[in-house]
Formats: structure tokens, sequence, C-alpha cells
């Protein structure tokens, strides 16, 4: 006995295709937006009337940034253009993975001589992004985004 295909198996083969194709689309959009970190600035045009200034300003201040992890600290050392320690008037910032903000912290340091430290807890394997946002003790502001690879 043979069974004929007719148009209700069609329909229902149709309808539960579309149903599969659409359920993984709302579960992936719903997945973009839960997990999206937000914007950087609220006006990127109002950001940029300044940008050139506030670049050549941080870079002749010539620090280079380095961040590490280790036992459960976030060590951020700040060296001149003579590789000596750079002592700031603030430091602040968000460290956090670079595609959500469900781990976002923002680390309180404090200068031990050679590095600002912070406690950060036990950091999970992978990248993790520290925005720093420092003040020269002259005033200028100094802003940048320091990669951390965590191996565990």
């Amino acid at each position: 006995m043979t069974r004929e295909i007719t148009g209700k198996h069609v329909l229902i083969g149709t309808v539960s295709a579309f149903s599969v194709i659409i359920a993984v689309n709302v579960f992936m959009a719903y997945s973009a937006i839960s997990t999206f970190p937000g914007l950087e600035v609220k006006n990127s045009y109002v950001a940029s009337q300044s940008f050139n200034a506030d670049k050549a300003a941080q870079e002749a201040l010539g620090w280079t940034i380095d961040a590490t992890d280790k036992d459960g600290k976030l060590y951020v050392t700040i060296t001149d253009k003579d590789g000596l320690p750079v002592q700031v008037k603030s430091i602040t910032g968000t460290l956090g993975r670079a595609t959500n903000v469900t781990q976002d912290q923002a680390p309180t340091f404090a200068f031990d001589g050679m590095s600002y430290v912070a406690e950060t807890g036990a950091l999970e394997a992978g990248n993790w992004n520290y925005r720093m946002v420092a003040t020269a003790l002259d005033g200028t502001p100094f802003k940048q985004r320091v990669i951390i690879h965590v191996k565990r």
C-alpha cells in the first residue's frame, strides 16, 4: 500500500521548514542584541571635532601601556618615552570581554611604584579588553583600549 503525498503533507512540510528557519533567526537576533555592548560615543560628529587635537596631545605624552592578568589582579603599566614608570592623576576604565558586557567590571587601582594594580578575581581564559581612561598630572586625558590575552 502506497501513501500519496497530498497538499496537506506539502503544507505541513513547508510550514515546518519555515518555522525552523524563523526560530533560528529569532534566536540569533536575540543573542546579537542581548550581548551588544552599545555605542562608544553618543554623537560621533561631536567626538570627531576634537579627535585630532586629542590624539596629538595623547601622542605628545609618549606613553606606552601594557596590561597583564596575574593571580587575580590586573597590572597596568604606563611607561614614558624613556621607559620609566608614569604616575597619573587618575586612572579608571572598564575591563571586560570584547563581545558582551555581562562580565564587565570597573577595577579600582593602586600605584605600587611600577604599575597600577587592581583586584579583578580570576579572569577566564580568552580575550579581554581594558578600556582605560587616565589623566596625566598636567591634566591631559589619555584613552586607550588595551587587549589582554588570558591563558589558563
